[in-house]
């Protein structure tokens, strides 16, 4: 059996506490880039235009995306919601964590869902980008949100999907183009 020098093993024992972060980080880069679109929604018995935007970008450990959604309502009204999440490696192959809070170590973390927080988290799955939110109610009851983002010639494929106590609620599907 070869030994290494006490250098040379330390060096290695170094070098493997970050090949994790930088194996699992690999994947996501070909979907860096900034997307739009718009798509027409029923929601409630109403016809909603919605036009949707979509950032991903990579970040010092893993990458962040930023999402915005405008409803047009029928009465003139507009509602327009931002969120940005970062992700950092899970520790899983093509798994990521939220980080959506530092914790009392310093640590980026996700949230809690039993405090009624979303919990949060991503994967790569072959061309699609797919990052769900876990929300649990002050009764227990709980909903899914479902956010594919799929690589194509144009840009993503956007498919979204509520799932509330296992039943589906809503349903999105447009294109996103690429800017």
């Amino acid at each position: 059996m070869k030994t290494f020098p006490p250098f040379t093993r330390i060096l290695l024992v170094v070098f493997s506490m970050f090949l994790p972060a930088t194996a699992y980080a690999a994947g996501f880069e070909r979907f860096e880039g900034t997307y739009k679109g718009a798509a027409e929604v029923v929601f409630d018995g109403e016809a909603q235009r919605r036009d949707m935007s979509a950032t991903i970008e990579d970040n010092k450990s893993g990458f962040k995306l930023s999402w915005t959604s405008v409803i047009y309502r029928s009465d003139g009204r507009k509602t327009e919601k931002t969120y940005t999440i970062s992700f950092v490696p899970s520790g899983r192959e093509n798994i990521y964590t939220s980080a959506m809070k530092t914790n009392v170590f310093g640590k980026e973390v996700p949230l809690d869902p039993l405090k009624g927080e979303p919990f949060v988290w991503a994967r790569v799955e072959g061309d699609t980008l797919s990052v769900f939110s876990l929300f649990i109610d002050e009764v227990g009851d709980y909903e899914i949100q479902e956010f594919h983002r799929t690589l194509v010639d144009a840009g993503l494929e956007l498919r979204f999907r509520r799932v509330h106590n296992g039943e589906p609620s809503q349903e999105i599907e447009t294109l996103l183009v690429r800017e």
